[in-house]
C-alpha cells in the first residue's frame, strides 16, 4: 500500500525528516508517534504530497508520488492538525466544496457527503456556519471532509483534538471501522489512543526514524517478576544458574519477602522460563509467593525509543 524510502526534507540547512523508511500494508491502523519538532507533520505532509521531499521516495498503490501526486490524492483523505476551515462557510457549503475539489459529481457526490455526515453525526449541526460550531465539532467537520469519496489511506493529525471523552471514544469508534476499508496513520500524543487502536508504532525522533514494531510485539517483555520467602539466602545464585536467565537483579527486600527481576535470553520461551523459575524456588525450600511477567507500557517504550536514538524533547 505505502513504501516510503529514504525519506528526507530540509529546511534550509536543517533536516527534518532524515533517511526515513517504512512500509505499510493495507488495512493497518498505523501511528507516528514524536516529540514536537520530531518530523510527524512534515512526513503525512509529504505523503499526502503537499510537500515536496528533499530526497527520497514515496509510493503509494504502485504510484509514484512525485508523478503521480493528482491520482493518488484522488484516493487519500488528510486531516492537518490544524484545518484549514473557512468559518462563514456551513457545514453543507464547506463538504460540498471538498467534495468538488476531490472530484465527486452529482450523485456520487451527494452520497459521499452523506456518508460523511452520518459518520461523524453532524447532522443536526449540517446547516449551521462553521465559525458558530466548537473546537470539537469543527474538528469533525475535519474528519468529515476527511473521509469524502471513501479513500484507501487516511491521515489524520491530532483526530482527538479538542474532543471531550465522549466525543473522543465516538472518534476511536469511527477510525476503527474506517479502517475496514482503509489504510489509517495517525498522530497523537495521546498513548492511550495508540494503545487502543493502533496495529503498529512508528516512532520518530529528531527527524530519524527510531522505532517501527507492531504493537503486540512491542508489550512482550523479556523480564519475570518474582517473590519469594527469603528462606534461603542464595535464591538468587540458583536463579543465576537457570539457562534461560540472562540476569538476575535483587529489587528489594521486606518482611520475609525478596523480590528479584529476571532478565531472559533471548531464545528462551517465557513459559519454559517460568516453570524452571517456580521449580528452582520451591525446590530450593523457599516459598513462591508472585512469578508474573513484567508489563511495560507505550509510554515507557517511547521514551526507550528516542533515549536510543539520541532525541530530545523539543519545545
Amino acid at each position: 500500500m505505502i513504501d516510503v524510502a529514504s525519506l528526507t526534507r530540509y529546511y534550509g540547512r536543517t533536516p527534518a525528516v532524515d533517511q526515513v523508511s517504512f512500509s505499510i500494508e493495507q488495512q493497518q491502523i498505523v501511528g507516528l508517534l514524536g516529540h514536537n519538532g520530531a518530523g510527524k507533520t512534515t512526513v503525512m505532509k509529504m505523503l499526502s504530497g503537499y510537500l515536496e521531499p528533499s530526497a527520497g521516495r514515496v509510493r503509494i498503490d504502485g504510484l509514484d508520488i512525485e508523478t503521480r501526486a493528482r491520482e493518488i490524492q484522488a484516493s487519500l483523505g488528510y486531516l492537518p492538525e490544524n484545518l484549514p476551515v473557512y468559518p462563514e462557510m456551513t457545514i453543507a457549503d464547506y463538504l460540498d466544496y471538498a467534495a468538488h475539489l476531490k472530484g465527486l459529481r452529482d450523485q456520487d457526490k451527494r452520497r459521499a457527503i452523506r456518508r460523511s455526515i452520518d459518520a461523524t453525526e453532524l447532522g443536526h449541526r449540517y446547516f449551521d456556519p462553521i465559525g458558530t460550531l466548537s473546537r470539537g465539532f469543527r474538528q469533525r467537520v475535519g474528519v468529515a471532509q476527511a473521509i469524502l469519496g471513501s479513500p484507501k489511506l487516511l491521515i489524520l493529525d491530532e483526530p482527538g483534538n479538542g474532543l471531550d471523552p465522549e466525543q473522543n471514544e465516538h472518534m476511536r469508534a469511527l477510525i476503527r471501522d474506517l479502517a475496514g476499508q482503509a489504510t489509517v496513520i495517525l498522530s497523537t500524543h495521546v498513548m492511550q489512543e495508540v494503545e487502543a487502536l493502533c496495529d503498529r508504532v512508528l516512532v520518530l525522533a529528531s527527524g530519524r526514524l527510531a522505532l517501527d514494531s507492531p504493537l503486540g510485539k512491542l508489550r512482550e517483555s523479556r523480564h519475570l517478576l518474582l517473590a519469594c520467602s527469603d528462606d534461603r539466602a542464595d535464591i538468587g545464585e540458583l536463579l543465576d544458574r537457570l539457562p534461560q536467565v540472562a540476569a538476575v537483579e535483587r529489587q528489594h527486600a521486606a518482611a520475609d519477602r525478596m523480590t528479584f527481576r529476571l532478565s531472559l535470553t533471548d531464545d528462551a520461551t517465557m513459559d519454559t522460563a517460568a516453570g524452571n523459575v517456580s521449580r528452582t524456588v520451591m525446590e530450593g525450600g523457599a516459598r513462591l509467593y508472585r512469578l508474573t511477567p513484567e508489563q511495560r507500557d507505550l509510554e515507557q517504550i517511547f521514551r526507550e525509543a528516542v533515549r536510543a536514538a539520541g532525541g530530545r524533547h523539543a519545545a
